[in-house]
């Protein structure tokens, strides 16, 4: 009872003092004195498209279409054949007319009056790049680009069946996977990820006009590979970035993990395998991989071409690089080779140098890779490789500031335990 009591003298407090309030606004009115009200002002930002201020101009957009000309575009606008030829002259040293593009977005800024009258025409090169027409007076060409946003994203995933599919699966930009590839390219076998490998990456998302257009630069990664955690941390050194593992060593080896990109391992390294075609038992010192024809063939390492050749035996189009005093690899049943590839050409690691074919003794599109130490064959799926240069000493107390940074926000990152289950 003394609560409801209280209750209903705050109540009537309140109503007390609202009714004084407006019962003194009121005789301040009825006095002609003047009542003090705030006024907020809201202003309006201008709206900038291509630099120009889009609420000054009528706008209309449009696509290129197939065998589309500039002059169709803006004949039909209302330009002349007379300024269009000016343009078309005048333009040859900024951008080439001819290369306009269907499928590229165009714009048209007018006058806001009923003249409707072209004055700017911009046209997009690319999803950052663009050419202004100036359409009056001296018909001024010239070309700008958008300002690129940058947004520090995270992601996660577990490989059900491939870790491109993880990250489509997962709404992620499928490029992220071969990004990753790339970076682990020397310690992990990317044809032999499993159901329930997962990882977790940091990395720059890029976009203009709020259109996502591409990855910047990938920070941090850790890639749990057969229960086992692989990480890589971006780190700058002597002006050169690279990517380093937890404890400051290079994940750049002297060689490749493999020669190509996204294919399966069909044969591996024996002693004594069914020849496919020949139907007969022989040594098969290589790791076949089965890919398309013309999959891009990469060499593993820095070295020397030494042969480049058709062996008539079996192998048919193949090339052998010299890498050091104890390695060879060798690359058989080649489609083609890439331009400029001949003996004594010093190759990069990772430099494109073959395709991936059918020729000589072969029942479909593959490469044999075969690598040789002092002489002798070596499985190339057990061949180990040393790391190039680690952080630097007078870098490291630099680098684990870095690395402990990224290591603490890649463990904000939960696993989704749920995908994890529904792999297991």
């Amino acid at each position: 009872m003394g609560r409801f009591i209280r209750l209903i003298l705050v109540g009537m407090g309140f109503y007390l003092a609202i009714n004084s309030f407006y019962s003194c606004q009121s005789k301040k009115e009825q006095k002609g004195e003047e009542i003090q009200i705030d006024t907020v002002v809201v202003v309006k930002t201008p709206v900038l498209k291509y630099g120009f201020f889009v609420d000054s101009f009528h706008i209309e957009t449009g696509v290129v279409k197939n065998n589309q000309y500039l002059s169709h575009i803006l004949n039909a606008k209302g330009i002349g054949m007379g300024d269009i030829d000016k343009i078309a002259r005048k333009s040859k040293s900024i951008f080439d007319v001819r290369k306009i593009k269907s499928g590229q977005n165009f714009t048209f800024f007018s006058t806001p009056d009923s003249a409707n009258e072209a004055r700017y025409f911009v046209y997009e090169n690319s999803a950052t790049e663009y050419t202004v027409f100036e359409l009056f007076d001296t018909l001024n060409i010239y070309q700008g680009k958008k300002e690129i946003q940058t947004r520090l994203r995270s992601v996660h995933g577990v490989v059900k069946s491939s870790l491109w599919n993880a990250m489509i699966g997962n709404g992620q930009d499928p490029i992220l996977s071969l990004e990753l590839s790339k970076i682990f390219a020397w310690t992990i076998d990317f044809f032999a990820i499993q159901k329930g490998d997962r990882y977790r990456m940091i990395y720059d998302e890029l976009s203009v006009d709020s259109v996502r257009i591409g990855i910047g630069e990938i920070h941090a990664i850790e890639f749990d590979h057969y229960g086992e955690g692989n990480y890589a941390f971006r780190f700058v050194q002597d002006s050169i970035w690279d990517y380093f593992d937890e404890k400051g060593q290079s994940l750049r080896k002297t060689f490749l993990k493999a020669p190509l990109q996204y294919s399966r391992v069909s044969s591996r390294f024996s002693n004594g395998r069914m020849h496919p075609v020949l139907r007969i038992r022989r040594p098969h010192h290589g790791v076949d991989y089965a890919a398309p024809r013309g999959t891009p063939v990469m060499s593993i390492g820095d070295g020397t071409v030494i042969a480049r050749a058709y062996q008539k035996g079996g192998g048919g189009n193949y090339l052998k690089i010299k890498h050091n005093s104890a390695y060879t690899t060798t690359y058989m049943h080649l489609h083609g080779f890439a331009k400029g590839i001949t003996v004594g050409k010093r190759v990069r690691q990772g430099e494109e140098i073959a395709y991936v074919g059918s020729t000589g003794l072969s029942t479909g599109p593959h490469l044999d890779f075969r690598v040789h130490m002092y002489g002798k064959p070596i499985d190339p799926l057990k061949m180990k490789a040393d790391p190039v240069e680690p952080v630097k000493e007078e870098n490291i107390l630099r680098y684990n500031v870095v690395k402990d940074s990224l290591l603490l926000e890649l463990q904000k990152i939960v696993w989704d335990e749920q995908i994890l289950a529904k792999t297991e």
